[in-house]
């Protein structure tokens, strides 16, 4: 209903809804001034206090916490988030529904559903997706935070998930009012929040299996767990990179042994190790060997890169390299090619070794590592996985027991051309709450939700945003979120649900 319109009785109803038809047909748009407004006081008296209460709670991905249902961490902040907005649809959200869905084993899954408003198509849907899980809390904040602490510096809020991607249901819902506030018209929309998106999503499916056709058939999908290039433009992630996650085991003893009696008898477990890693990544450039991992890169993403890249400046430098440590690559248009379109490997965990003040002199029976391979948008994450596993098993050096455990197997996406009136709306959104045109680029993270709405929904139209603007270091340590932007998403994705109601 539009705000100041008739009295809610079964008559006035009526006469609200003829007159709202009315506004919509003569093309009225958002009142941008009034959105903005209402967005900027939410964020400001009814988003940070809660978020803050959020980030308090360490409720870590179930990868990381086999025993997260036992904690109550996860069902503590799926609570939070579905009190906050049970609220904000009592106080405004005429007609939404608020749910957290269950099944058993998996980790919950919120759900929002919002009837379309200023006559706004009530046959059409907007999903929009965020996430509420969180990376574990990592080693390495500086002096006065923590991850599970939120501490306010300036424009930004410190603490583990504020940015990835706490914010997103706020911005989803607040985003919501902001178009009945500003006079606009939305369709139905449903807020989906997941709770296993830092794991791989692996609960997802099982959920998507269980709502059925509740989704409905959404024309455009609204993503809000992505990056942005600064904090002066609405960013547009045109790619995501997949993600092989891989556990690479090398025994060469049943137990331990006296490193001065087996040394140069016995084989080293690392070194052995060491040997597979370089069959599958050239150690001196990172450049990964295996061709499975590998794809043709579009020529218009190139041209696309060739043009952003001078905007960007140094890229590097939003990381906190140590010492005289420089990027594999020299400039900032084969970083952003390397990030978005080229597979790479970092190993993320070791087992089997000692921290080196309690390591006495052993030859260690054991080593295994952990490891994470992005790879292309258009890769196939299966075959990738197949071809990693036989590259690193096939005749290990001096036969030892070498075994790979495959993890995650997450498919990349790429984004299908906009239609014309979604270009414009990305245009006209940027502008407005950012006073600026939108930029547009690849990620080199991986959203597996994309993935599987792209192949559920082939003809949906996507957008992909978020706010980890530069050293924002969501999943390691000193993670913050840039309020500022946090607004201007929230009320670009107001005028872009109007828009999609007036294309």
């Amino acid at each position: 209903m539009i705000v100041g319109g008739p009295a809610r009785s079964p008559a006035g109803r009526a006469v609200a809804e003829a007159w709202e038809r009315r506004w919509f047909n003569q093309g009225v748009t958002l009142a941008a001034d009034d959105a903005a407004a209402h967005v900027d006081s939410t964020w400001d008296e009814d988003i940070v206090p809660v978020l803050r209460d959020y980030i308090r709670i360490p409720n870590v991905s179930v990868a990381y916490d086999a025993g997260w249902a036992e904690a109550g961490h996860m069902a503590r902040a799926t609570e939070l988030l579905r009190d906050w907005c049970q609220q904000r649809a009592d106080d405004g959200l005429e007609g939404a529904t608020v749910e957290v869905l269950e099944l058993e084993g998996r980790t919950p899954l919120l759900l929002v559903d919002v009837p379309p408003a200023g006559g706004g198509p009530a046959d059409d849907t907007v999903l929009l997706y965020g996430h509420l899980d969180k990376q574990p809390p990592f080693t390495g904040w500086r002096e006065g935070l923590g991850p599970w602490e939120p501490v306010i510096e300036g424009d930004r809020l410190y603490g583990r998930g504020g940015a990835d991607d706490g914010y997103s249901t706020f911005a989803a819902i607040t985003a919501l009012e902001a178009v009945r506030a500003g006079g606009g018209a939305h369709a139905r929309c449903v807020v989906l929040i997941e709770a296993s998106e830092e794991s791989g999503s692996p609960d997802l499916p099982a959920h998507l299996e269980a709502l059925g056709d509740r989704l409905g058939e959404p024309s455009l999908v609204i993503a809000l767990d992505s990056w942005c290039g600064d904090w002066d433009h609405l960013w547009i992630t045109t790619s995501l990179r997949g993600l092989v996650e891989l556990t690479v085991d090398v025994e060469v003893l049943t137990e331990g042994v006296h490193s001065g009696s087996a040394g140069g008898i016995v084989p080293s477990s690392f070194r052995i190790l060491r040997s597979l890693l370089s069959r599958i990544e050239d150690e001196r450039t990172g450049e990964l060997l295996v061709r499975a991992l590998h794809v043709d890169i579009p020529d218009h993403r190139l041209r696309q890169i060739a043009a952003t890249a001078p905007e960007l400046g140094d890229f590097h430098t939003t990381f906190p390299f140590a010492g005289g440590t420089q990027p594999e690559r020299p400039t900032t248009e084969q970083q952003l090619i390397a990030r978005t379109w080229l597979p790479a490997l970092e190993v993320v965990g070791i087992e089997g070794a000692p921290p080196p003040s309690e390591a006495g002199n052993v030859l260690r029976p054991r080593t295994a590592v952990k490891l994470s391979v992005r790879v292309p948008p258009t890769a196939d994450p299966v075959a990738a996985a197949e071809a990693l596993e036989q590259r690193l098993t096939d005749d290990p050096p001096y036969g030892a027991n070498v075994t790979v455990r495959r993890g995650a197997a997450e498919p990349g996406w790429h984004a299908p051309p906009e239609e014309p009136w979604l270009a414009e709306a990305i245009e006209a959104a940027s502008t407005a709450a950012f006073g600026q045109p939108p930029r547009a680029l690849g990620e080199g993270g991986t959203i597996p939700f994309m993935g599987m709405l792209g192949k559920r929904f082939p003809e949906a139209q996507f957008v992909i945003t978020g706010v980890l603007g530069p050293n924002s270091n969501a999943h390691g340590p000193n993670e913050f979120l840039h309020l500022p932007t946090a607004r201007r998403v929230t009320t670009a994705v107001a005028h872009l649900l109007d828009a999609h109601a007036r294309r």
